[in-house]
């Protein structure tokens, strides 16, 4: 099978868990994602299958949308609410005109230093190797762009928002160094990315479909990269297609 699969990803899994449910479930060799989803998160994973896979670093690059809650008055070891708690405060203070002015200010191009639970790696070594060794070592920060922020509302401790973003984004980050601009620290709560370029939730397999799909029903549900592109529906924007984005197969596939 070649094509595309949208899956909403559970909470609870990590990505390449679902790569590997499609990879047995349905005998395909050639299965790959084109953008880490972490465990506690859910929503729109991309899958790439067959001859797709060889599009996969094209997909990479496309922008994403998140819903998230950012829990304020709490700092934790992985910036989210599964890490170790660091410190607290009280946050109840915090005026809703001064919250929404700090996550404006991130509007734009900001810098982010990688949190040390990523997946980019350091001497050969993916940093949550080395953090789950209790190992720590010196990032330096990546720009990224920040399209979009909307606040939804603010209920202290906790503020929902959506938010466009680059690729690259870690969301993490970016509640915690609100939290620290705040001096009261901060934490992501829950995330659910909604759209990964032009893929969105409307077009999700959920997980319990998808366990009882067969492999006729996976083939009816795909989606084709040059299809998507004829119609306009997939922008690469001002990239260029060239011969070699199709030829390198990505390392999760060797």
């Amino acid at each position: 099978m070649d094509g595309i699969l949208v899956v909403d990803k559970p909470g609870g899994m990590t990505s390449h868990d679902v790569v590997l449910l499609v990879r047995r479930k349905f005998q395909e060799k050639k299965v790959g994602h084109t953008g880490i989803l972490d465990p506690m998160a859910t929503g729109v994973l991309i899958l790439v299958l067959g001859k797709e896979t060889k599009r996969a670093n094209i997909l990479i690059d496309q922008d994403k949308e998140y819903q998230g809650i950012l829990r304020l008055g709490m700092e934790t070891s992985t910036q989210d609410r599964e890490g170790k708690v660091l410190s607290t405060r009280d946050p109840s203070g915090l005026k809703p005109d001064r919250v929404i002015e700090v996550l404006h200010s991130f509007k734009g191009e900001i810098e982010q230093i990688p949190p040390m639970v990523s997946s980019r790696r350091y001497q050969g070594q993916r940093l949550y190797e080395l953090a789950r060794k209790g190992i720590e070592v010196e990032r330096l920060p990546k720009s990224v762009w920040i399209h979009d922020l909307k606040i939804d509302w603010i209920h202290l401790p906790f503020v929902s928002f959506r938010l466009t973003c680059s690729k690259g984004t870690y969301v993490r980050t970016l509640c915690h160094d609100v939290g620290n601009r705040l001096e009261v620290g901060g934490h992501l709560y829950a995330l659910q990315r909604l759209k990964s370029g032009p893929f969105t939730m409307e077009q999700t397999v959920g997980w319990n479909e998808l366990n009882q799909m067969s492999r006729e029903d996976v083939r009816a549900r795909l989606l084709n990269f040059d299809s998507m592109r004829k119609q306009g529906i997939l922008s690469l924007g001002k990239r260029d297609i060239e011969e070699n984005d199709f030829l390198d197969e990505p390392s999760w596939l060797r």
